[in-house]
């Protein structure tokens, strides 16, 4: 229970409460005239003027009800508990006071967890005080905590609603985060990866093979035009503030293009097999950037490497994505390390697809990267 109470205490105020609009200054200009009005219709109204004034004086609270919501309820409540002890207990509300009741709703909707305490102590001393001194009616007593206990409810009800809507919007932020995160990794990183290790191959071979440096530096071109290609079209599409698509444009069919024999580094192999025709183009896209990844790491870490193998399967409910390679045994290669960021969001992407993605070393030589999607897309 003590948890409890602490929590509630120590809740924030919620963000971004509405800045005054002119619908509280036509709330306030209505209020004004229908007080006057009131104490003119009402003769048996005792102290009319003063309970006029007093209606006319406290409407002006509703104008800072949501920046200051402790402070107006304060005012408010207190103001109309002391003008009784005044009058000798003559003093009685109006019915267009009525409109006090948005203050408690405002203080629950908008105040901090403290301020929400204090101020509905402040409520209940008030309404406890009219039992004691007014001797009020038992129907009085119990419809005037209903009012209360519904003001306040609503208020609650729209907290957690808003509260809600906001979490939800973090979440989606934060799935359109690593979204974009996949992507770019998934493109600029492959594309700096390949231009790395094209480099590197060329400075080998540059002093006895000076013609492999020139088709070394080609291809640097190459993936660099690409890259920047990729980036302005991920770029255009934040810009113009418009969702980014969760199925990008790669293919089945751009798996051909991961195929190479290069004399600097490993040969890859790509083998399609089944019916991939009507296969959903995030599973598509999916199966790329998983089979494109895996190319990657290989040619980075796999030592001593000569082929790399791309395998995909199709049957009538999934597609299965099999890479491997034949590098040093996994004693020689770094498996130890940690998962990398590619790693991560290999997994992430088969997982998001209702897939898996599993990686690790061979029982002889080499790693073996292995996917499983299934042809439809999991219901979200």
């Amino acid at each position: 229970m003590l948890a409890v109470l602490r929590s509630v205490w120590d809740e924030p105020r919620p963000p971004r409460p509405p800045l005054r609009v002119w619908r509280d200054w036509a709330l306030v200009a209505a209020l004004v005239p229908l007080s006057v009005l009131e104490g003119v219709l009402r003769p048996d109204l005792p102290w009319r003027s003063l309970s006029m004034i007093v209606t006319v004086a406290l409407v002006p609270t509703l104008l800072w009800r949501r920046s200051r919501p402790l402070l107006m309820v304060v005012i408010a409540f207190g103001v109309t508990a002391l003008v009784p002890l005044v009058t000798g207990g003559a003093f009685q509300e109006t019915y267009t006071m009525v409109y006090l009741l948005l203050l408690p709703y405002a203080l629950v909707r908008w105040g901090p967890g403290r301020e929400v305490v204090i101020g509905l102590a402040v409520i209940l001393v008030n309404v406890c005080r009219t039992m004691v001194f007014d001797h009020p009616g038992a129907t009085d007593v119990i419809g005037a905590f209903a009012v209360l206990f519904a003001t306040v409810t609503l208020g609650l009800a729209s907290r957690y609603r808003a509260g809600a809507r906001i979490r939800e919007l973090d979440q989606i932020k934060l799935l359109e985060r690593e979204q974009l995160a996949r992507d770019l990794h998934d493109t600029v990183a492959h594309h700096v990866s390949a231009m790395a290790i094209r480099a590197q191959a060329g400075l080998a071979t540059a002093e006895s093979r000076p013609a492999a440096a020139t088709e070394a530096l080609r291809m640097i071109e190459a993936e660099a035009s690409r890259a920047l290609a990729e980036m302005r079209t991920m770029v255009r599409v934040l810009r113009r503030d418009e969702p980014a698509e969760l199925a990008p444009g790669r293919r089945i069919a751009d798996l051909e293009q991961l195929a190479s024999r290069s004399r600097s580094g490993p040969s890859v192999d790509v083998e399609i097999r089944g019916d991939l025709d009507d296969l959903p183009p995030s599973v598509g896209a999916a199966i790329y950037h998983l089979a494109q990844e895996s190319v990657t790491n290989a040619r980075r870490h796999a030592r001593h490497a000569t082929r790399i193998e791309v395998r995909v399967a199709a049957d009538d409910t999934s597609v299965r994505l099999h890479v491997s390679d034949d590098g040093d045994p996994p004693a020689v290669r770094p498996a130890a390390r940690p998962a990398g960021y590619g790693l991560i969001g290999m997994i992430e992407r088969a997982d998001l697809l209702g897939g898996t993605c599993e990686a690790g070393p061979n029982p002889d030589r080499g790693w073996t990267v292995t996917a499983v999607l299934p042809r439809t897309q999991p219901a979200t």
